[in-house]
């Protein structure tokens, strides 16, 4: 794993690379709350400490789900 790390690492030196991943992250948390705001009847209203945190995890899992392809 620490392997994998470093080479990950290395390849965020270059910045087009970079950018790609950052692009990639912020996208499933955009999309992520966009369905949970839908799914959950929370459109244009406060979304809470406990509405954020799960939306914070489903777009992890969705992140995830993308490097799979």
């Amino acid at each position: 794993m620490k392997e994998t790390i470093k080479k990950l690492n290395k390849g965020l030196e270059d910045k087009e690379y970079k950018h790609g991943w950052i692009s990639n992250i912020a996208m499933s948390y955009i999309d992520s709350e966009r369905w949970y705001r839908e799914k959950n009847n929370k459109i244009g209203k406060y979304l809470n400490n406990n509405d954020k945190h799960a939306i914070a995890n489903n777009a992890a899992i969705h992140f995830l789900s993308l490097l799979e392809g």
